[in-house]
């Protein structure tokens, strides 16, 4: 069976708040467990007026806190920004409050603008080029061998399940020299998605952590009853799309515009069919041939929905829609 799992920005919705992204991504994340799925994922991103999970580590605690069975994590940090001593203490510290549930997926960007990325960055020569000795070095903390002289408390002999992300053969490379399992993040960057896979399992080392390659990818659903419902839920992830073009900040997540994509030029139409290359929209039959596509092209393992809906209710009923199309298939 291919497992199924959440990827959450935690979107802040036009005329909403912070405060209310988290209640929702709290609500979210116990229907994504009773729904089944394996793991509920947030992502680093600063600087973007849409998007509330900036301080990663502190979500999921929230998160963690509001579930019992459902693994959570980062999907990712993005490590150049930060330390890899301050990851493992974080995430050694999250381990320790939910034990064998905590995820660690790490990615090379910055996670938002180079202007941004600056006012990150912990040392004028951090730089994504040092991102494979980031990764081992944070590897050596949760292991607590002794190879940096520091011991992460807490941290070391902390157990999160590293994953290492990426959109490009970068980190299908680096996964499979480190033995790591790889997920790529076709729900929004799907034009190397084959050929990172193909390079993935080709180049893929055994490790103490893996005997053989685990791959998952992304995939955008819009489910409701209708075709035409979900068209219309789907243009509120569209209108933040063609903003964040615009702007390079993004927008709150708007509502829902009925004839949104039909409004838009050519250029603008075109870029959002390549941007949601891998993406569901429709009622249950829609999004069960749309998954059983995506999984027979891409052999994953795992498969990560995202669904960025303006509507919370709407949002749960995607997904348990989403859910059920995976069940059915595995049936």
């Amino acid at each position: 069976m291919t497992a199924y799992s959440l990827l959450d920005l935690v979107p802040i919705l036009q005329g909403g708040t912070a405060s209310q992204s988290f209640a929702n991504a709290a609500d979210l994340a116990r229907h994504a467990e009773a729904e089944g799925f394996a793991r509920y994922w947030v992502a680093e991103h600063h600087g973007m007026a849409g998007i509330a999970s900036a301080a990663t580590a502190v979500v999921i605690a929230h998160v963690g806190a509001a579930t019992s069975t459902i693994r959570v994590g980062a999907g990712g940090i993005m490590l150049p920004n930060h330390a890899p001593l301050v990851i493992a203490e974080q995430f050694g510290t999250l381990d320790a409050l939910f034990p064998g549930r905590i995820d660690l997926g790490l990615g090379r960007a910055p996670g938002s603008d180079m202007t941004v990325a600056r006012a990150l960055r912990r040392t004028l020569e951090s730089s994504p080029d040092g991102f494979p000795r980031d990764v081992v070095e944070l590897q050596s903390y949760f292991a607590d061998d002794g190879q940096t002289g520091i011991r992460a408390v807490p941290g070391g002999g902390a157990k999160p399940e590293l994953w290492i992300l990426g959109s490009s053969l970068y980190g299908a490379q680096l996964a499979a020299a480190l033995g790591l399992p790889y997920a790529f993040a076709s729900h929004f960057a799907p034009s190397a998605l084959d050929e990172a896979l193909e390079v993935y399992r080709r180049q893929f080392r055994p490790s103490a952590v893996l005997d053989r390659p685990y791959a998952m990818a992304g995939f955008n659903v819009f489910a409701a009853d209708t075709d035409g419902e979900a068209e219309l839920l789907a243009s509120s992830m569209q209108q933040a799309f063609v903003a964040l073009r615009t702007t390079g900040t993004g927008v709150p997540l708007p509502p829902p515009v009925p004839g949104y994509r039909d409004t838009l030029p050519l250029q603008a139409r075109a870029m959002l069919d390549h941007v949601l290359e891998c993406t569901a929209v429709g009622g249950p039959d829609a999004i069960r041939a749309g998954l059983k596509a995506f999984i027979a092209r891409t052999g994953v393992d795992e498969v990560m929905l995202t669904s960025s809906i303006f509507d919370p209710a709407a949002r749960k009923k995607s997904l348990a829609i989403a859910a059920a199309a995976m069940r059915h298939l595995a049936a």
